[in-house]
């Protein structure tokens, strides 16, 4: 395990290493008063915390009991109890700040990746520039070994990139000309250079570090029902201790009742079980927002999806060439496409893959028809039915209805020489993630603007039963409305800026974190930062274990404090023994609440590789 600790930590654990050792020595030794070393190092940190939240925050918290158990056994002469109990709270309240701050910790590290400087090329020299002086459309130069300062296209170069940072993907990502790439990422072998389409601070990662830095896991209901149960826990263990007081008069048992009742490992269960959950799903690309999400996703029943970009990859690609003479009719066809800069021409292009293309002259585009050209003083004619019908060229021999696929018909000379047909294609996972998601009776619903064809092709194919199509933003807000009103919690996957008003009014609004909008993301309550989306299984899952883990450790906590208590009322327990057990049930807590870290569930099938 690689532990780091920041200087404050470092300075804790000393502390308490030397508390230690006094108590060791006063205890093994008999030299007395060495367990002031442990009241003075341990103890007067629980004193200052509890002054500052009775001041600052008019809290009575769990150090106020702390601070009077100590207090009172140093005025009955235990001051080796006192300092026991400074020392042992200490380490328990280490680990709880530990603990809770690790997950969160692990992104931050995110930020140390941004580069501080860049490689600027302008008028033909070189110049290193500080990274907030990097504008869109500069030209920037990338050695290998080098992080990419800013998201852009490759302009001249081949290279592999490694994008474990932002996509999880642990093989590198081999790029070239007209390939994206990101900042944060790193180029591995080869240089490049590469046109800015993003200043630094609206890159891809600086997206996911204010994502990190929106993360507040403390907020959700359970926490605030767990702070509300610890501060009700300080009052009976004051009224506790002095009943015990007036009706024994041993100020021995009093004191011992003031230590084991401290809510901590009850405030503890809370956060921590939070905090693993966390960190475990940041190991599948998913960022969440805020705690209230996790337990919002843990009552989910039903999953809403949109189409394009969620359950399909948001792209064009060819998925059928028809053609007596398929290499002709794709070799004019590319060269024509290439002087395009349209989604379709892209992918067109990138299906061909050959730069061994001819020239093109007299090259035109017809907005929301299709483009021509001449190649080799041949008139070249390639888009839609609207197109070919303003060329006056026949049509009557093909059928144009393609089940919601895009046609390009290719003429040459007036004569059609074939088309092709592309589709918005689907991811590969997308029908495990809906299988997964029916094994934990989730219901699997698709909404989108498609057409009824094309919506129902693609919910054939991964087999949602419950569609929707034709839908407007509204209408995807009103489907959302019903189903609440049926009582169902309802988790919406999206990744445009249609979608963001869905995300927001859903249960649990859940984005595309790397193709999607900004709004959508900014909509969301958590983030696919890999576009993943087989691991919403998991998020479910995850998310209904971490809130069982939760009642099972506050449920723990209550017993084990209740079951101490009454035994220091009868004095079967003395200071010293009420705060081991005290912490031990601190201790059990956060090693259940770790599990969760690495947890996996037996119903769903994992075939994705996670970040380490």
């Amino acid at each position: 395990m690689d532990l780091k600790f920041n200087n404050e930590e470092k300075i804790e654990i000393i502390f308490i290493i030397i508390s230690a050792i006094s108590l060791i020595l006063e205890f093994t030794l008999s030299i007395n008063y060495l367990s002031w070393i442990s009241i003075l190092l341990c103890g007067i940190p629980i004193f200052k915390e509890c002054i500052e939240g009775l001041i600052t925050e008019f809290d009575i918290k769990a150090d106020l009991l702390v601070s009077i158990a100590i207090i009172a056994s140093i005025i009955i002469g235990e001051t080796f109890a006192a300092g026991e109990i400074a020392t042992i709270m200490a380490i328990g309240g280490f680990l709880e700040e530990y603990t809770v701050s690790k997950a969160q910790n692990r992104i931050k590290e995110l930020a140390k990746m941004t580069p501080k400087v860049a490689t600027r090329i302008k008028n033909g020299i070189e110049e290193t520039i500080p990274i907030e002086q990097v504008e869109i459309g500069d030209i920037l130069k990338i050695l290998p070994g080098e992080s990419i300062p800013t998201d852009g296209i490759i302009i001249n170069g081949n290279t592999s990139i490694n994008q474990a940072t932002l996509t999880g993907e642990s093989i590198p990502v081999d790029k070239t000309t007209d390939d994206e790439v990101y900042s944060g990422t790193i180029n591995l072998y080869g240089s490049f250079t590469m046109k800015t389409t993003k200043i630094s601070e609206d890159s891809s990662l600086q997206k996911l570090i204010k994502l990190v830095e929106s993360s507040k896991p403390e907020n959700a209901n359970i926490v605030r029902t767990a702070d509300k149960w610890a501060t009700i826990i300080v009052v009976i263990a004051f009224t506790a201790s002095i009943l015990t007081y007036l009706f024994t008069f041993e100020i021995i048992r009093s004191v011992t009742i003031l230590v084991v009742f401290c809510p901590c490992a009850l405030v503890l269960a809370t956060p921590t079980a939070l905090m693993a959950a966390v960190s475990n799903l940041t190991k599948y690309g998913i960022l969440v927002k805020n705690g209230e999400s996790i337990e919002e996703m843990a009552h989910v029943n039903e999953v809403i999806f949109d189409k394009t970009g969620t359950l399909t990859h948001g792209t064009p690609n060819i998925v059928k060439v028809i053609s007596k003479n398929p290499d002709e009719m794709m070799y004019l066809l590319t060269s024509l496409e290439s002087k395009s800069e349209h989604p379709i021409a892209k992918a067109i292009v990138k299906y061909y893959n050959n730069d061994n293309l001819a020239e093109v002259d007299d090259f035109k585009v017809h907005i929301g028809k299709g483009i021509t050209g001449n190649i080799d003083g041949t008139k070249i004619i390639a888009g839609n039915k609207k197109l070919f019908e303003s060329e006056n060229i026949q049509l009557d021999s093909y059928d144009t209805k393609n089940n919601g696929q895009i046609e390009i018909l290719v003429a040459k000379e007036k004569q059609i020489i074939g088309r092709i047909l592309l589709s918005d294609t689907i991811r590969d996972n997308a029908k495990s993630t809906i299988r997964n998601l029916k094994k934990l009776k989730i219901k699997t619903t698709l909404l989108t603007g498609d057409n009824e064809n094309t919506a129902k092709s693609i919910a054939n194919q991964i087999k949602i039963h419950n569609i929707k199509f034709n839908c407007l933003p509204e209408d995807k807000i009103n489907y959302i409305k019903d189903e609440q009103t049926k009582n169902h919690r309802v988790a919406m996957i999206g990744d445009g800026i249609n979608d963001a008003p869905s995300l927001k009014k859903s249960n649990v609004g859940i984005a595309m974190g790397n193709i999607g909008s900004d709004l959508s993301i900014e909509s969301s309550n958590i983030t696919l930062i890999n576009d993943d989306i087989e691991n919403i299984p998991h998020l479910i899952e995850i998310s209904r274990k971490t809130i069982k883990t939760i009642s099972i450790g506050i449920g723990f906590t209550l017993s084990l404090n209740i079951i101490a208590m009454i035994l220091a009322i009868l004095g079967i327990l003395n200071p010293i023994q009420g705060a081991l057990i005290h912490n031990i049930g601190s201790v059990i807590v956060i090693i259940y609440s770790s599990i969760l870290i690495n947890y996996k569930s037996p119903k769903i099938d994992y075939k994705t590789t996670h970040l380490d």
